[in-house]
């Protein structure tokens, strides 16, 4: 259940830490999403209102820290600690959102990896932890992820980790520009007993 000790809170697994994102950190993930700006397009949420404006960095921040707060959302920065160091390499992000407590016990997973460490496990592994930390740490049952039919490189990282698939959501999140159509996967505590991580780190080839 959550608590004063559920937020802040930084999750690790080998060189892989997920850790809350920050107004500093602004610089560094700008010049981040400018670089991946091509890669995440196609996939990028939008408002759907007349001025279509979307927040600054800032508000963002303010914003998702102010959700962590009231325990309706995990908003992290995906980083890889640099061998020997203490510095840590932004790669992506990952949010879980829409918390919902009660007889519900359900969250949502969205996440983006930088195009140049995409395919090396990153993010199946920031999702497995962070559903192992939702599941067993704050009791949550069920996890669900809503993919674009068309996002083959997202689709890949819930079939590496078994979510089920649970159907098709007609024109269910405004992205880039328009109403689009979203699949949605999603698992619950009874399909993953040993928890996510482990078998997924178990799966995976040596090296």
């Amino acid at each position: 259940m959550w608590s004063a000790a559920s937020w802040p809170v930084t999750l690790r697994t080998g060189s892989l830490v997920l850790r809350p994102i920050r107004h500093r950190d602004k610089a560094v993930w700008t010049a981040l999403r400018h670089r991946n700006a091509a890669w995440l397009a196609p996939w990028e949420a939008s408002n759907p209102a007349p001025d279509g404006l979307l927040p600054t960095y800032h508000q963002m921040v303010r914003a998702l820290t102010s959700q962590a707060r009231a325990g309706v959302a995990l908003p992290f920065l995906i980083t890889e600690q640099q061998p020997g160091s203490r510095d840590a390499r932004l790669v992506g992000q990952l949010t879980v959102s829409g918390i919902t407590w009660g007889s519900a016990m359900t969250a949502t997973l969205g996440y983006w990896v930088d195009a140049e460490r995409a395919g090396r496990g990153i993010a199946p592994t920031a999702v497995a932890l962070a559903t192992d930390y939702c599941f067993r740490d704050l009791g949550l049952h069920r996890m669900e992820i809503n993919i674009r039919p068309e996002n083959r490189a997202s689709l890949r990282v819930v079939e590496k980790l078994r979510f089920r698939d649970e159907g098709l959501r007609s024109r269910f999140l405004h992205i880039a520009g328009q109403w689009a159509d979203h699949r949605s996967f999603a698992l619950t505590t009874e399909d993953v007993p040993r928890g996510l991580l482990g078998p997924w780190l178990e799966s995976r080839p040596p090296g």
